[in-house]
């Protein structure tokens, strides 16, 4: 009777389009034969009264104990609500990121400290959304230790969020569906082929390499609990990963803004004050005296004072259009900065378009995802799209640009621009945030301090003091 079920599941599903054969673009870059695309179940609500029902009774087969329960954003949602309604169990619920505005909770709803929650969720590949839930609700005091999903894939999600101390129950598997859908002649034989093989193929074991996989032990840590040494390791890729580890060996937060029109005072002020800096930022297109002599004497300052180098460019055009002014023209951008930044309101084009140049330079991207000026339009629905873009290219974007922390992923790094030891306006509207309240309470990573300490009657003074007050508010989350 049960197969029954099931497989009428599975065929309703095929039939609505929400299990897919093709070639598809996974979370992690991977092509994949197979794609499950089970938002359309908020259009059939036969389906989704169905796929609710048999989540909760795999939940209560597994032997699962919990008060309380949350679907991982966004597609659980809706299954997590029917539970909660059916089963009268309260639910919260996780955002994917925090509001900019009112209470800025990563969590929503009544809980109480210790209360154990189910998590839900419709597909697991390697784990990592599970993961990251568990994350965010461990980190306001609640407990996780089971979790349900609709459809396991077989590539080793169930594996590591067990050795996460996460049991995962599934109603079916990828197996399960290639077999009802071949029995049915939904699929060919050779489909069905091509996916086991895929699956075989593609299996996320313990140790591997992949942007989205389970963190170790040291992830289990709310992400601005984690040290900067745990993030480096937790990061795939390399700037991101070279980033932690400087500003844990120089025990700095603080990048300095050369917001300067003169390529020798960009060059005097990173000598003078690259011994306390994790971040050079530079405007190279303000600078009335660009050369390539220029590039080459900031290179060898970064390599000798150990700081990166961070071309504030903004880029906001098409893909093929950035390209270009990345990798080529006057400035070649890709050559020499380790870290550009982008605007997400071209679309993931734009990203697509800055990594096709920078990928194979081992170059990274910050997005924009908040700014610090007043009036500013980079809020709401552009800040949800642009953390979702950065989660599906986090193979070359590790962070973005902000005024608060936009994600519990420990990988991304959050920068703030706008920083003073007092907080203020300036006339032109830019808002001043102090470096304790940037990182202490409002989860960022990096203070951007630029006059502040280049208009100081003694720069290298004011940038111990940024440095030691961005320092000290990093060590304040850690006593």
């Amino acid at each position: 009777m049960a197969d029954t079920r099931l497989d009428s599941l599975i065929l309703r599903l095929f039939d609505v389009e929400a299990v897919k054969f093709g070639s598809f673009t996974l979370k992690s870059g991977i092509q994949s034969p197979v794609y499950f695309d089970l938002r359309v179940m908020v259009s059939y609500p036969e389906i989704m009264a169905e796929v609710a029902e048999l989540l909760w009774e795999a939940s209560i087969k597994s032997g699962a104990d919990f008060k309380v329960v949350c679907g991982v954003p966004y597609t659980a949602l809706p299954l997590a609500t029917l539970i909660a309604v059916n089963h009268k169990k309260p639910m919260v619920i996780r955002r994917k990121e925090a509001k900019d505005y009112g209470t800025k909770k990563m969590i929503e709803g009544a809980f109480q400290q210790g209360d154990y929650c189910l998590i839900i969720e419709d597909v697991v590949t390697t784990g990592g959304s599970v993961y990251e839930t568990a994350q965010s609700l461990e980190a306001v005091g609640m407990k996780v230790r089971d979790a349900v999903v609709l459809l396991d894939r077989g590539q080793g999600g169930n594996g590591r969020l067990k050795q996460q101390g996460i049991n995962l129950q599934s109603v079916i598997t990828l197996p399960k569906v290639l077999q009802v859908l071949n029995h049915h002649g939904k699929i060919s034989s050779s489909v069905m082929a091509e996916t086991e093989q895929f699956i075989v193929d593609n299996t996320f074991t313990n140790g591997a390499n992949t942007p989205t996989q389970v963190q170790p032990a040291a992830a289990k840590k709310p992400r601005m609990q984690m040290t900067y040494e745990n993030r480096a390791e937790l990061c795939q890729h390399p700037v991101a990963k070279q980033l932690f580890s400087i500003m844990a060996a120089k025990k700095t937060n603080l990048a300095f803004s050369a917001d300067l029109t003169s390529c020798q005072k960009v060059l005097e002020f990173a000598d003078k004050v690259g011994p306390h800096i994790c971040l050079l930022k530079t405007h190279v297109d303000i600078l009335e005296d660009f050369s390539a002599e220029f590039v080459s004497s900031l290179t060898a300052l970064a390599d000798k004072h150990n700081f990166l180098i961070f071309e504030d460019r903004k880029f906001a055009d098409i893909g093929n259009t950035v390209k270009y002014q990345y990798g080529s023209g006057l400035y070649k951008i890709a050559d020499w900065a380790h870290i550009t930044n982008a605007h997400a309101v071209p679309g993931p084009g734009v990203i697509q378009g800055l990594k096709e140049v920078g990928g194979a330079k081992g170059r990274a991207c910050l997005l924009l995802g908040q700014m610090s000026s007043s009036g500013n339009l980079a809020t709401g629905e552009y800040t949800k799209a642009t953390i979702k873009m950065a989660e599906d290219q986090a193979d070359f974007v590790i962070g973005f640009i902000c005024t608060s922390g936009l994600s519990s992923d420990p990988r991304f790094i959050h920068m703030t621009p706008g920083v003073k030891l007092a907080e203020g306006t300036d006339s032109l509207g830019q808002q001043y945030l102090t470096p304790q309240k940037v990182i202490g309470q409002q989860g960022s990573d990096i203070i951007i301090v630029g006059r502040g300490i280049y208009q100081a009657d003694d720069p290298v003074e004011v940038a111990k003091m940024y440095k030691e007050a961005g320092f000290s508010a990093y060590m304040s989350l850690h006593s």
